[in-house]
């Protein structure tokens, strides 16, 4: 029986323990340093149970740890250092504001807990993973693997997954499928089979598992397959050369069935999470500042263009989803209608979006304000808050504009659509030409972090502030 890799957020336990571990020294010896018995002050107990807390919530909502078995020490360090300010000191800040007990937390306890922490974790964490690595290297994992491989790729496959063993597997043999070296050894393991005796091998010797790496050209034999089957062998076959370029892969059930699923870009639930928590937040934080705008932009809009003071269109979203947007009114009433006569003078070319300087639908005054100041895109908070729109994205199409995409233009709506993003950062007046907006949007999507987000979002507010880039 095959038991599958844990690829979670308690992946890593060891790690999260042992963190959690020099959390509580550093901590305790900076009170002592500072109080010389912090366990008769309340403060510092309750503290000493809200810093485990902290760091859990840390690790389950981070990525501290990816990838940290391969990291270097200098990488480590930075790490270390991130982890400790930012993650743990910092949030600790902010939580001693929010109890209102920053005046009673003692500032040397709190500097000198954030330097005995990150000495202690970057010590231990360095040995943890000397550790590791040398359990890997000496190959005495619990499974026995038997590597399937072409001799052109053998010692590039088998030192790899020597290297990045770390104690999972105890490396058997490798099988040469298309040449006869059964004797000799490949990076240090011996040559056991070839094509002809590969399963009479695995018949008579321990073996777990199988890895199969086998260039395009070369098909593995339906026996092979079937003979592992018959012996419970567990069979892993590479399948990332066979991802087009610019996606992403990962395997998965749908109903009875094992597929490897590809896609432009791929996230994890907890990046969803974390995106959608900043949406509703932002988007609640939106409604209020649209509600005040409200008061000062409704009566300007009507007096200047007497009609509705919201105005709604249906939009293209995620993966060709529709929707309502909404915007306060800019335009005239008539402007749809008036659009037809206007389509000669669009600056993009193909019709592909639509946009004149000077553009007559815009109501004298209140509307060529509120567009250069971008208040009307403030309704679209509701949007955000129903779901239908994120803060960051892509902007959504109108219905026609969509009917004229080619199948490149559609990557850009593989997300839920944004109030801003790349493209409105980068001066949207100044580009006039679809497929650099395209560019733009693919990008955003491929390069997408909450990071990125983060940074765009502050990028926006300064375009807003100078007005650059509104129409």
């Amino acid at each position: 029986m095959y038991e599958k890799n844990i690829y979670r957020w308690c992946k890593h336990w060891d790690f999260t323990l042992l963190d959690i571990i020099c959390m509580e020294i550093a901590f305790w010896l900076a009170a002592t340093v500072r109080l010389g018995n912090p366990m008769g002050r309340g403060l510092y107990r309750h503290i000493a149970i809200v810093l485990v807390v902290l760091n859990i919530c840390v690790v389950f909502f981070g990525e501290n740890y990816k990838g940290i078995l391969k990291r270097g020490y200098l990488v480590e360090a930075k790490m270390c250092l991130y982890h400790v300010l930012l993650y743990i000191t910092g949030v600790l800040l902010v939580y001693l504001f929010a109890v209102k007990e920053t005046g009673n937390y003692s500032r040397i306890v709190f500097f000198l807990f954030a330097f005995f922490y990150f000495v202690l974790t970057y010590v231990c964490r360095c040995l943890l993973k000397r550790h590791l690595r040398a359990k890997g290297k000496a190959n005495k994992g619990n499974h026995s693997l038997v590597v399937i491989v072409d001799q052109a790729n053998a010692e590039e496959v088998v030192a790899n997954i020597c290297k990045c063993n770390f104690g999972e597997f105890c490396v058997n043999g490798v099988a040469i499928l298309d040449a006869e070296m059964v004797g000799q050894e490949i990076a240090g393991i011996p040559v056991v089979a070839d094509g002809d005796s590969v399963l009479k091998y695995l018949k008579e010797t321990w073996v777990d598992e199988v890895f199969i790496h086998l260039p395009n050209d070369m098909q593995v034999s339906q026996a092979l397959f079937d003979g592992c089957a018959e012996m419970g062998i567990t069979i892993h076959l590479r399948l990332a050369d066979i991802v087009p370029q610019g996606m992403n892969q990962t395997v998965e059930k749908i109903g009875n069935y094992t597929v490897l699923t590809k896609s432009v870009k791929m996230v994890t639930l907890r990046q969803k999470v974390l995106k959608r928590m900043m949406d509703i937040a932002g988007s609640l934080v939106g409604l209020v500042i649209t509600g005040i705008a409200f008061l000062f932009v409704a009566p300007a809009i009507y007096i200047s263009s007497p009609g509705p003071i919201f105005f709604s269109q249906t939009r293209v979203g995620e993966n060709g989803k529709r929707f309502k947007l909404y915007k306060f009114r800019s335009m005239y009433t008539d402007a749809e209608e008036r659009k037809k006569d206007l389509l000669a003078e669009n600056e993009v070319a193909d019709g592909m979006m639509f946009k004149i300087d000077d553009d007559p639908r815009i109501i004298k005054g209140v509307g060529h304000f509120i567009r250069r100041t971008s208040i009307d895109e403030l309704p679209q908070f509701w949007n955000v808050l129903k779901g239908d729109m994120s803060l960051v994205g892509t902007r959504p199409p109108t219905e026609d504009e969509w009917e004229k995409y080619e199948l490149h233009h559609r990557k850009r709506l593989a997300i839920k659509p944004g109030i801003t993003g790349m493209w409105q950062v980068s001066g949207r007046t100044k580009i006039k030409d679809f497929e650099q907006v395209v560019a733009l949007d693919t990008k955003y999507i491929l390069d997408w972090s909450l990071r990125l987000d983060v940074k765009i979002l502050f990028k926006t507010i300064q375009v807003v502030a100078k007005r650059e880039g509104a129409a």
